[in-house]
């Protein structure tokens, strides 16, 4: 490289917006995955949850509600999170939590996919949002079974305007997937279930509904509204046994968009981590077959995951997978190889409509987590937030402590927005490094993967250390000094992230510059005896892209023989 990485420590700020509710017709497009790993799944014996937020232009930073004391009366003001249009208001609780990102001080940790479901239920008369509900769910919250009774009574109470939801609930104890829907127009009421995943397995979503049958006899793992099955039969969307009732069935059934676009994204994440791959269900993910075998809420991994092991799975890009988009025969990928496609995902030639694939990590991701929820510890070093602004193909993931009072600078800018550039922040910042990358993939993705993973290995590697630290100001200094160590710690780390991606910038530009490339000797760029820039490189094109202009184009370019 030509610049040496920071070796001091990194972290980020400001508030969470997340992305958009849409029907089944619009999230092909603009949507999430979660990745689930129970407490007896992972390697250390923590409960995680991967998240990413995938919409185009949102500008995302790093949320932040203190804890506070609310007076007798006080109304707190209700905001559609999509497109900030007040709602209405709501009272506010006696008592609210200290919530960094999607993480409050208890280890409480929230995700979301939008899976749309039946479009007449939607209730547009109701004052609670998705994006509300899991915010207010957080500042009110000790337990992921708190934050369920907590969200399905604001619901039930003021009416839910959003579409069909799945929720990631978790504390360092339990997994949940609930999932949500309002009754329609002008009813206050919605309907839910909440499905526990085991602690020895992992679970995941992507913006399709993924709980089917549930034991409704079951109240230690499943929980659900009263009339759960019963609203269906009014409906007429379900005529059955209860014991056949399928939620994802009545309420959101798959088309083709739900399992190609969606499903196969949980798919590929079971496949990389079930014993012997997931074969028995490709047909489900590739979505033409109909009378194909849907996939299990959960399964068993080969083997214990780590924070790693999660980085990993959200940089998916079918790899490995029939739907790999980088095959020899996918003219797709472009000049350089790219597993990046345009978007919308369907186009028309000649009347025909086509798609393209839409993996785990995309270029409208505006932010990426991953949630370790350990119980062992005490809660203000247990819960760490690895945060990461853009596509977490092209990001490094920072450890933001549960415990955290102040936002970084870089995920909370002053005058930084989705039309404002700044150097400053962070999203800007590492979207424009990735979009540098993108046109020109297989030649400077190795240089942006180089810093990426280094990062990713020191913020790892040096957590038990720092946590060790914390651990002894807790013990003789007290919880507010452990707070303000982590706090600073994680501070510390977002912006030193931040100058190692500006470093990033700029050597890419001067490396890359004109599409030639640079040479360098021992992390420097090379100079001529006589003090100028040393002849560039002009790589060319990649063997697959000469063979397909051959391929295409015929004799056009063929040079003629010289005799």
């Amino acid at each position: 490289m030509a610049f040496g990485l920071t070796k001091s420590l990194i972290f980020m700020k400001h508030r969470l917006l997340l992305l958009a509710s849409f029907m089944i017709s619009s999230i092909a497009g603009m949507a999430c995955t979660n990745l689930i790993v129970g407490k007896n799944a992972s390697v250390d014996g923590s409960v995680m949850f991967s998240y990413s937020a995938d919409s185009y232009g949102m500008f995302i930073g790093l949320y932040h509600f203190p804890a506070a004391k609310h007076a007798k009366g006080e109304m707190r003001k209700i905001r559609d999170w999509d497109s900030n249009k007040p709602l209405g208001e709501i009272p506010e609780a006696r008592e609210t939590y200290n919530v960094v990102g999607n993480m409050n001080e208890w280890q409480v940790s929230i995700g979301e996919t939008t899976y749309g479901g039946r479009e007449e239920m939607v209730d547009t008369t109701g004052i609670i949002d998705y994006g509300s509900l899991i915010y207010i769910a957080l500042q009110r919250s000790k337990t992921a079974r708190q934050a369920i009774e907590v969200m399905t009574t604001l619901a039930n109470t003021y009416g839910y305007c959003s579409s069909g939801e799945s929720f990631t609930i978790c504390d360092p104890n339990e997994a949940w997937i609930m999932e949500l829907q309002g009754k329609g127009p002008g009813s206050k009421g919605v309907v839910w279930v909440a499905q526990r995943i085991p602690d020895d397995c992992i679970s995941a979503h992507a913006n399709q509904s993924r709980i089917r049958q549930f034991d409704m006899n079951d109240k230690k793992n499943v929980m659900y509204s009263k009339d759960v099955i019963r609203f269906a039969r009014e409906k007429g969307w379900f005529t059955g046994r209860d014991a056949d009732f399928s939620w994802a069935d009545a309420y959101a059934p798959a088309d083709f968009g739900g399992r190609r676009y969606c499903d196969a994204r949980v798919w590929s994440l079971f496949n990389r981590w079930s014993e012997g791959g997931f074969d028995e269900y490709l047909p489900w993910a590739l979505g033409k077959d109909p009378d194909a075998k849907p996939m299990p809420l959960f399964i068993k991994p080969k083997r214990k995951l780590s924070v790693a092991d999660l980085e990993t799975s959200m940089r998916d890009h079918y790899e490995g997978t029939p739907m790999a988009q980088t095959r020899d025969n996918d003219p797709g990928q472009g000049l350089y190889a790219s597993p990046y496609r345009q978007t919308p995902l369907s186009f028309k030639v000649d009347g025909v409509t086509y798609f393209n694939e839409r993996p785990t990590s995309t270029v409208q991701s505006g932010f990426v987590f991953i949630s370790q929820l350990r119980g062992w510890l005490p809660r203000q070093i247990g819960g760490v937030l690895w945060f990461g602004n853009d596509d977490a193909n092209m990001v490094t993931f920072t450890p933001m402590y549960c415990s955290m009072t102040e936002q970084p600078e870089c995920y909370n800018t002053p005058g930084a927005d989705a039309l404002t550039f700044s150097m400053d922040n962070a999203y800007w910042v590492c979207n424009w490094v990735s979009n540098m990358v993108y046109p020109r993939y297989d030649m400077l993705f190795p240089d942006l993967k180089a810093v990426r993973d280094s990062l990713d290995n020191m913020y790892l590697s040096q957590q038990k250390k720092i946590e060790r630290e914390a651990m002894q100001v807790l013990e003789t200094r007290g919880d507010e000094a452990c707070a303000k160590f982590l706090n600073d710690y994680s501070v510390e780390i977002a912006q030193s992230m931040l100058e190692t991606w500006r470093k990033l910038a700029t050597y890419l530009i001067v490396k890359y510059n004109d599409m030639a490339v640079k040479p360098e000797k021992d992390g420097k760029f090379m100079r001529s005896p006589y003090g100028i820039g040393e002849t560039v490189k002009r790589p060319g094109y990649n063997e697959y892209t000469r063979r397909q202009i051959a391929k295409q184009t015929g004799d056009w370019y063929k040079m003629p023989e010289s005799k």
